[in-house]
Parts: C-alpha cells; sequence; structure tokens
C-alpha cells in the first residue's frame, strides 16, 4: 500500500468522525467509502462502525464487488456504493448518512425539487427519490445506480441520504447543503407548496456554478 492510500484512508476516518459530530450522522447508521489510489477498488466502513473507527478497520473491495480484503466484514450497504462509484466517471467518494431533514423528506417519499437554486450543487435540478427496497439488496444498487449516473445526490425512500463527489470533501459539502435544504423544504411545506424554479432558470444557475469561486482578481 503506498502514502497515497494511507492519506485517503485517514481523511476517511476524519470525514465519518466529523459527520458524526456535526450530526449529519448518527453512530454507525452511515457508511462511507473512497476510491483506493489505483482505482481499482474502493476503500468503505465496516459494518456496525460509526466515528470509532480506524484506518485499518476499513475494508477494500474491487469494484465489481468480487474480491474483498480486510479483517473486518464491509458496509451491509457495499453494494450501493459500488454502483455509485461505477456510475459516474470522476466520482472519488460516496457518503450514505441518515440525516434528520434528508431522512424525513425520504420517509415523506419525496424528492427535493428545484425549489431553491442551490438544489444544483448536486448536478441537477433535483434531487431524485429512489424506491424503497430493503437495505443491502441488489434492488436498491441497482435504482441507486440509475439515480446517481447524472447526479451526487440522491434520497432513499424510507431510509436516507447519499451523496457523492469527485474528493470526500466535495461529497461532504454535498451532503451537507442537501441536508439543510431539505429542512428549508420541509419548513415551506408546512405553510404551502413551495413556487419552483424553472428548467431555464436552473440552467442559467447551471452555468453561473461553471466559474463561481475559481475566477482570479485580475491585477
Amino acid at each position: 500500500m503506498n502514502a497515497t492510500d494511507d492519506e485517503r484512508r485517514a481523511e476517511l476516518v476524519a470525514t465519518v468522525r466529523r459527520l458524526d459530530a456535526r450530526g449529519l450522522n448518527r453512530g454507525s447508521t452511515g457508511n462511507a467509502s473512497v476510491r483506493c489510489a489505483a482505482g481499482q477498488g474502493v476503500w468503505i466502513t465496516p459494518t456496525g462502525m460509526g466515528p470509532e473507527v480506524e484506518a485499518d478497520d476499513l475494508v477494500w473491495i474491487s469494484l465489481d464487488g468480487t474480491a474483498v480484503r480486510g479483517r473486518w466484514q464491509p458496509s451491509s450497504e457495499w453494494h450501493f456504493h459500488l454502483a455509485a462509484h461505477r456510475a459516474k466517471p470522476g466520482r472519488e467518494a460516496v457518503l450514505h448518512t441518515h440525516s434528520p431533514h434528508a431522512t424525513a423528506l425520504a420517509c415523506l417519499r419525496r424528492e427535493l425539487p428545484s425549489f431553491h437554486y442551490m438544489v444544483a450543487i448536486a448536478g441537477g435540478n433535483h434531487v431524485p427519490l429512489v424506491p424503497y427496497h430493503l437495505f443491502g439488496t441488489e434492488a436498491l444498487s441497482q435504482g441507486v445506480g440509475e439515480a446517481m449516473a447524472e447526479v451526487d445526490a440522491c434520497l432513499l425512500a424510507n431510509h436516507g441520504l447519499i451523496a457523492a463527489g469527485e474528493s470526500l470533501a466535495r461529497a461532504e459539502k454535498v451532503l451537507a447543503e442537501i441536508e439543510a435544504l431539505c429542512g428549508i423544504y420541509l419548513q415551506a411545506l408546512a405553510v404551502g407548496e413551495p413556487a419552483l424554479l424553472t428548467a431555464a432558470e436552473m440552467a442559467a444557475v447551471h452555468e453561473r456554478f461553471r466559474g463561481y469561486g475559481r475566477a482570479s482578481r485580475a491585477p
């Protein structure tokens, strides 16, 4: 194992602990994964472990799911982690949590629509809802793979939230923002149905996001 893999495992452990500390996950209810340095597999949290996880506890699984290395069993959700990793080129990290607001919306079996422009942070005009399937099943894995082919977040009916990105930092940013938006959306629903942005309005947001925060100042 090279230094890059050591760094990725350390970052994954730090992310799991930070999600718990931020209230975005609780104990061992969620799971997380990151691509290994060579790209042919992922490091994933073991089943039944939360913020107490250490780098040596992480489990390696090949992207096709046929090979597993580690002293513990991988998360029971490893199937949909692999599906999410395979669904979109350049994806390096996948996070799954039972964060309160996203889970509440998922239990209502509602997607997160374009009620606010920041929904675009997940890469689409809405955050889709994957129909309910028993955790750890191929049916759930297939639903996640289909939902996350174009976007970096989805809700799981009666279950929770998945967020992904080209890095753990990006996946965590998407997860935190979608969780916050789900809370705002639920508050709005208590009053009525929020007005939704049109496809054209969301297209303008995506265009603005392409260069947002990356432009240097002219001398």
